[in-house]
């Protein structure tokens, strides 16, 4: 699958940098660097910063913290939030988040270390807690992929992470085994 920008929200997105989680498992950021890239895909910095082994290991916790409130929310669990998942989230949103400039020529920059880029995700993981825009969190339909994301379609019929992967390999599966059928009828 790799990384896709599909899910209405910077946290969702981060939390389907590993995708399959309950079969093969396929991990996107496997270093420090991968996840200064990573905020550059996301657009929370303009250039990728430098990021500690150290900040790399809160980084992957944060993002499984945000993995573990959210299927929990999802799947209608109780508790949502534990007191160690909100200090985690907490204590990230609260580094100063990427800092957007005004270019002379009327553009903007965005820059910021892998602490604010953090700050960015957790803060938009505390925004889902908060919306007021009738979207529904869901899981994709896919049975491979666990890409959370914002459903904002009318009557709330998306089901996929995005079209152009999970909903094409379902929909053309879906074709075969229609043809199939047809032909073991004849």
């Amino acid at each position: 699958m790799g990384i896709v920008f599909v899910s209405g929200n910077v946290a969702l997105d981060y939390v389907g940098t590993l995708n399959e989680r309950f079969s093969s498992r396929v991990e996107q950021l496997n270093s420090p660097d991968d996840f200064g890239r990573w905020l550059v895909g996301a657009a929370l910095v303009d250039r990728a910063p430098q990021v500690s082994e150290s900040d790399f290991r809160r980084a992957i916790k944060l993002r499984e913290t945000i993995f573990a409130v959210i299927a929990r929310d999802i799947d209608q669990q109780i508790p949502r939030l534990t007191r160690t998942e909100r200090m985690i989230i907490n204590g990230a949103a609260a580094e100063p988040p990427p800092v957007a400039t005004l270019t002379m020529s009327g553009g903007v920059t965005r820059s910021g270390d892998a602490k604010a880029g953090m700050s960015a995700i957790a803060r938009d993981a505390i925004a889902l807690f908060d919306r007021d825009d009738g979207s529904v969190l869901k899981w994709c339909a896919d049975d491979a992929c666990t890409h959370p994301f914002l459903d904002r379609s009318r009557g709330h019929r998306r089901r996929w992470c995005e079209m152009a992967g999970c909903g094409d390999r379902a929909k053309a599966a879906a074709y075969r085994s229609r043809k199939r059928s047809a032909l073991a009828k004849r």
